[in-house]
């Protein structure tokens, strides 16, 4: 594998199947440091266009990311019918607002229905929705409904806790506020015990959100 001379790990071969067009995006960056009355051409921002280029292609990798690849084979057949929860996943998204980060935690919840998701994979399903141009509240959804097609379990529940840098940075500028939104499936969207058994749990022991 051939590792180019940049601040990532990325491989060309990793880069070519992005599907960014590389030269286009290098040349918007290029013009937009222009715009914004830079010089493209001194050392600093030299390579500024390929960096930038190599580093969407990173963050926004959930486009090609399949949920049933993820998977694989890690759906297993077991008879357990209480609660899994996995809390405080860590993530990094793009606001398609302003293109600007925001980050958090997400915290999962399922009742199997004789199917149970390998550990890793629940992670990996929030990392797919993550790393693309998003909002809050449509990665919610979307992570709840993969795993509820997935796993056709009794019950599926998200909560979602971020910090948007377009809100501390610029606009209102209000360093501390976060943003929680949920999505509920089956068990925990009809039977309020069900739910509040989830949010007591992740509840319980939570630390504040730093960046």
């Amino acid at each position: 594998m051939e590792y180019l001379d940049y601040d990532d790990n990325m491989t060309a071969e990793t880069l070519k199947s992005s599907g960014i067009d590389v030269d286009v995006a290098q040349g918007a960056v290029q013009e937009l440091l222009k715009a914004l009355g830079e010089n493209p051409d001194r050392e600093g921002l030299r390579r500024t266009p390929e960096r930038v280029t190599r580093m969407y292609a990173e963050l926004l990798s959930g486009y090609k990311a399949d949920p049933d690849v993820i998977v694989n084979d890690a759906l297993f057949q077991v008879k357990y019918d209480e609660m899994v929860i996995v809390r405080d996943i860590e993530f990094y998204s793009m606001c398609e607002h302003h293109m600007l980060p925001f980050m958090g935690r997400a915290h999962v919840a399922y009742i199997p229905n004789g199917k149970v998701l390998g550990l890793s994979k629940i992670p990996r399903i929030v990392d797919m929705f993550s790393r693309r141009l998003q909002v809050q509240e449509r990665m919610t959804r979307q992570i709840a409904d993969a795993i509820h097609d997935l796993l056709e379990p009794r019950g599926v529940a998200v909560v979602v806790e971020a910090l948007h840098l377009c809100m501390m940075m610029r606009g209102v500028r209000k360093h501390n506020a976060r943003m929680t939104t949920s999505a509920m499936h089956g068990a925990f969207r009809s039977n309020p015990a069900t739910r509040q058994e989830f949010l007591d749990n992740i509840s319980r022991g939570a630390s504040p959100l730093q960046i």
